[in-house]
């Protein structure tokens, strides 16, 4: 099931969901204008590689390699892999559910407030991702975090709202309105899931940050229902 939008209006235009967007495809414009070998170099030192950070070998191995110096762009990494991707549909997919759910996420928490909830939010599902991979030599690129929370506030503050979804089927495709709360406690679900069976193959794909975005989100979320903020 693919979604394709929810119910609910935003009655502000969603700015800082705009400018995100824009973001992230000029930076994947860029990498797409670099060789592999400089495509491979960029990646690596702008995602997030918790190997720079848990193994001195390692970090001088690849320091040796590029003759940059990793000990002043390391931890920026925790912010750049935000606005890096690894295809076009990995920067297609992110897009569209910031599109679909960031908007109301938006409208609810302001424009500001929002814009702070994304970056802090992208932070801590980083590490997240980082805890459970400590060792991990694969860099990690990809705004899946902080998206990730954006459909966490979702879930606490429209659980109501429907996602209408894109159902294929061998003979007659068709659209299905989902109750919004079940379609991300499924994907929930999935992420966790999904992160117990990866520890075993590494797929490289990070579940754990999925699923640590995702609860700080709701934590996020459950703040603005009770309207406990001071700032």
């Amino acid at each position: 099931m693919f979604p394709l939008y929810d119910t609910i209006p935003s009655r502000r235009k969603p700015y800082v969901v705009y400018v995100l967007i824009l973001v992230n495809v000029i930076f994947f414009i860029y990498q797409q204008t670099l060789s592999r070998p400089e495509l491979i170099q960029f990646l690596y030192n702008f995602g997030l590689v918790p190997a720079r950070f848990t193994s001195q070998r390692w970090s001088q191995i690849w320091h040796l390699r590029t003759g940059l110096d990793l000990y002043s762009p390391k931890w920026l990494s925790f912010v750049t892999h935000m606005f890096l991707h690894g295809g076009w549909s990995h920067l297609i997919g992110n897009m569209w559910f910031l599109g679909i759910f960031g908007d109301n996420v938006e409208d609810n928490m302001g424009h500001f407030r929002f814009a702070i909830f994304y970056i802090s939010s992208g932070l801590l599902a980083a590490t997240v991702h980082f805890l459970f991979n400590l060792g991990s030599q694969v860099p990690m690129v990809g705004a899946s975090g902080a998206i990730s929370a954006v459909m966490g506030a979702y879930y606490v503050l429209f659980p109501y709202s429907r996602v209408i979804s894109f159902v294929p089927t061998f003979f007659l495709p068709f659209l299905i309105a989902i109750p919004a709360g079940v379609y991300l406690l499924v994907w929930f679900v999935f992420q966790i899931i999904s992160g117990i069976a990866d520890s075993a193959v590494n797929s490289g794909v990070a579940y754990w940050a999925h699923a640590g975005g995702f609860v700080i989100g709701m934590v996020w979320g459950f703040f603005r229902r009770r309207k406990a903020y001071y700032w």
